[in-house]
């Protein structure tokens, strides 16, 4: 699927597809810009306000729906003061950070990443994990950690060939409810869904046979 870019009065509004993982914030909270279950148009940037249409963008967990005042003097693309990883409850990795995947850098700071080893848009969530009847925990234990010298900037995550996810750079691992549970500068994070210790790698995808590229 091809990104949509649907432009109003004062704010244009994109889609993409490709990463959407369905959490419905957008056609639930503001049916009258998202309008569900419809043939044809169904984003319409001036049902409601700017400020609307851009909290809505920089709610989307996966990058899915970006926004940007048509003046250039705001857009939901601005990384993060913090970089971050949220650890959904029986789902993905949602990072916000100036990322970079696979060496690429990415046009949107969010990203929901497949931690159960079942999406079909691998390194990306596609929702597989419900169907899958995924379970892992979205408020991980505690680690020892240091407070970072810098908490933004570039953040690298490369998938490891039939294994983990490589972090590098500077983030902060967060629950489901909000509490900083690590911060590291490196860190393999399980994307088989059969580590012991998630959600970060153990080696299990050896034995679990993972493959994905």
């Amino acid at each position: 699927m091809t990104e949509e870019v649907v432009k109003g009065r004062d704010v244009t509004i994109r889609f993409d597809g490709h990463r959407c993982i369905h959490s419905r914030n957008c056609v639930l909270g503001h049916p009258e810009v998202f309008v569900p279950n419809v043939k044809g148009q169904w984003i319409f940037p001036d049902a409601s306000s700017t400020e609307t249409v851009m909290h809505i963008a920089l709610s989307c967990p996966s990058g899915a729906i970006r926004a940007a005042h048509n003046d250039g003097s705001a857009s939901s693309d601005t990384p993060p003061t913090v970089n971050t990883v949220r650890i959904r409850e029986n789902g993905p990795l949602a990072f916000e950070a100036e990322l970079q995947i696979r060496g690429e850098p990415e046009a949107t700071p969010r990203a929901t990443l497949c931690r159960c080893g079942e999406s079909k848009s691998k390194p990306f969530c596609d929702g597989s994990h419900a169907a899958a009847g995924f379970t892992a925990t979205g408020e991980p234990a505690a680690k020892e950690f240091v407070a970072l010298e810098v908490r933004n900037g570039p953040l690298n995550v490369q998938p490891q060939p039939n294994g983990p996810l490589l972090v590098t750079g500077n983030l902060e691992v967060v629950t489901g409810t909000g509490h900083t549970v690590n911060k590291v500068t490196r860190t393999w994070l399980c994307r088989c869904g059969q580590s012991k210790n998630k959600p970060y790698c153990d080696g299990s995808h050896k034995a679990a046979g993972f493959l994905a590229d």
